[in-house]
């Protein structure tokens, strides 16, 4: 992870450039949001998947900063007071409070923005049907069914009590859809047959609901210098959380779980998919 966090890294700087002139202070703010921080897990999922049918490191680590970015984006606005209002983000201040809330909002519309432009880039691939087909699966899984649909569901459920299912729901839209979709990603730039696609998205959607619990337990269990932002905002917010609804170890039990039967995924990939495997188990024995 900490290899590929690199090579992405570079192509982030790179596709994310500092700009002269008025607007200077919106690419600041991108940078800030984007660069020098956070787990890189999606980047690692886009680039593990790539390299599984042997796609170009180059080209797999395009894919991988436009999801970073897009992730970064979603964390901008995340944070912003009309959001969680937090204001503490990967061990530093977030960006509406290290700039000022109109800036964090342009900044994460813009990353948003970019994320879609460089995956349409012909350097991203040569094949404009794969490129089309990145473009729609982001705009599934960050859109109002995905990844914006759980934040909408995520705020109206403060204060109210939801069952497990309804909560996996929520979970599952909300940060599952962005995982499933960079662990399917590596599939469609390498034009790999439908069933290990399907495969692969399968990893990705266990893995996202497990990644989101050990997400809550850490919330409960951690500190804020262990996870870089503030800890025990969710029962403080009354948020909709399986450690709400099962408790500590049993929430435990099912994200382990689900990370085996994410692992469980991959069986036919044999010792290629040994690092997506590892994955598997890292997200539910983090401390950060």
């Amino acid at each position: 992870m900490a290899r590929v966090a690199g090579v992405v890294e570079q192509a982030l700087d790179a596709l994310l450039p500092p700009v002269e002139g008025a607007e200077g202070q919106l690419a600041d703010a991108m940078r800030y949001a984007t660069l020098g921080g956070g787990k890189r897990m999606r980047a690692f999922l886009v680039m593990e998947s790539a390299g599984l049918f042997s796609v170009n490191e180059t080209c797999a680590a395009r894919v991988a900063a436009s999801v970073e970015m897009l992730h970064a984006y979603s964390l901008v606005h995340d944070d912003l007071p009309a959001m969680d209002d937090d204001d503490l983000r990967r061990g530093k201040p977030s960006t509406h409070r290290a700039f000022d809330e109109a800036t964090a909002i342009l900044a994460g519309d813009a990353l948003q923005c970019r994320a879609f432009e460089v995956l349409a880039e012909t350097d991203t691939h040569s094949d404009p049907l794969a490129r089309c087909e990145l473009v729609a699966a982001l705009g599934a899984a960050a859109g109002a069914r995905g990844m914006a649909g759980g934040q909408m569901i995520d705020m109206l459920a403060e204060g109210q009590t939801l069952d497990g299912p309804a909560i996996t729901r929520l979970q599952a839209l909300k940060t599952g859809r962005l995982i499933q979709y960079s662990a399917e990603a590596g599939a469609i730039l390498g034009r790999a047959p439908v069933h290990q696609r399907h495969l692969l998205a399968a990893y990705g959607r266990d893995l996202g609901v497990a990644f989101q619990i050990a997400d809550d337990l850490l919330d409960v269990e951690g500190s804020a210098a262990e996870i870089g932002k503030t800890a025990g905002k969710d029962a403080a917010a009354g948020k909709a959380t399986m450690v709400a609804v099962l408790g500590v170890e049993a929430a435990r039990e099912r994200a382990d779980l689900l990370a085996r039967q994410a692992a469980a995924h991959l069986d036919s990939f044999g010792e290629r998919g040994a690092s997506l495997r590892a994955l598997a188990s890292f997200v539910v024995s983090r401390r950060s």
